[in-house]
């Protein structure tokens, strides 16, 4: 009897003191929230998903806290893209197994899907050596949720991770999985049908996050401010945009919601085109097995309706 109460004590004790123990039912850890709107469609009744990063922050110089580290010593499974994207998480990911992380853009059915990253305005970043590793960016472009097929072969490989880890739950994952596929594949004829309207309409984006999303569907930027939207972009390139606007090459430039539109609203001040907004986290949905399509439409939507001029 006394060695089932110490061994009591100690279970309290560690729940106490790590806030894991007590949690029998860890989550799925996902680093951003298009990332967790991927992961919760296919753990959808099987485990919850958590995101770590806070609306209205930036993957780009987030840092993590206290909570978040034990967040993700206690995850059943930890989902982010890598540590070109999220240099915050870097240090933390060593000490989670290897088997209970995915790192995205690290899969072998990811890496031959990259695109290579914009490279522009790094001539702008003289301000210190700490400030050009501090935004390096690496040679892809790691905005990889914003693909339908990357996210694709990310759910399949958070299906695969979890069957591994929760083989008594494989018909529930693989239900999902197949519920993923084919939602996603309406959707993206849906947005596809909503989008093929605005091919050939030119526009400016705030930073460079959406190129595979436009490959996708085939819109054509004309460009971006920044590639790291935590670095002013410089004169120069203003004026270059400034130049484009006023000689109607673009319909369109797209602030982002966690980004203040002030430098967007001064280029586009005085000339014909149109402002909108464009929100690559999707910072107002909420985290739920239906929310990466309503994100992907979301987006076709707030490109639409600043391209339509309605």
């Amino acid at each position: 009897m006394l060695h089932k109460n110490t061994l009591l004590c100690a279970a309290l004790g560690a729940a106490l003191t790590g806030g894991v123990a007590l949690n029998a039912d860890a989550a799925v850890v996902a680093s951003l929230k298009p990332v967790g709107f991927i992961a919760a469609a296919i753990a959808d009744g099987v485990t919850d998903t958590e995101v770590l990063l806070p609306d209205g922050a930036s993957e780009h110089d987030y840092a993590l806290r206290p909570s978040d580290v034990k967040r993700l010593q206690g995850a059943d499974l930890v989902v982010w893209i890598g540590p070109e994207m999220e240099a915050f998480m870097e240090k933390a990911v060593v000490h989670i197994p290897e088997q209970k992380q995915i790192a995205l853009a690290e899969l072998p059915a990811v890496k031959p899907l990259l695109m290579k990253g914009a490279h522009d305005d790094e001539h702008e970043h003289h301000d210190g050596e700490d400030e050009e590793e501090h935004h390096h960016h690496g040679e892809y472009n790691m905005h990889i949720w914003l693909s339908p097929e990357i996210a694709k072969a990310s759910a399949v490989a958070i299906h695969d991770k979890l069957v591994e880890l929760m083989p008594q739950r494989r018909a529930k994952l693989d239900a999902n999985l197949k519920e993923f596929e084919a939602e996603l594949a309406r959707t993206d004829e849906q947005v596809g049908r909503v989008l093929a309207p605005l091919k050939g309409k030119g526009y400016f984006v705030f930073h460079d996050a959406y190129g595979y999303y436009e490959k996708h569907f085939g819109l054509s930027s004309l460009g971006h401010f920044t590639v790291n939207p935590e670095i002013q972009p410089g004169a120069q390139r203003l004026h270059e945009i400034r130049t484009q606007l006023v000689q109607h090459k673009a319909e369109c430039v797209f602030a982002e919601p966690q980004f203040r539109p002030a430098v967007v609203e001064a280029v586009a001040r005085g000339t014909q085109v149109r402002m909108g907004t464009l929100d690559p986290l999707g910072t107002a949905i909420g985290v739920s097995k239906a929310s990466y399509m309503q994100f992907l439409t979301q987006l076709s939507n707030q490109y639409a309706s600043c391209l339509k001029g309605d």
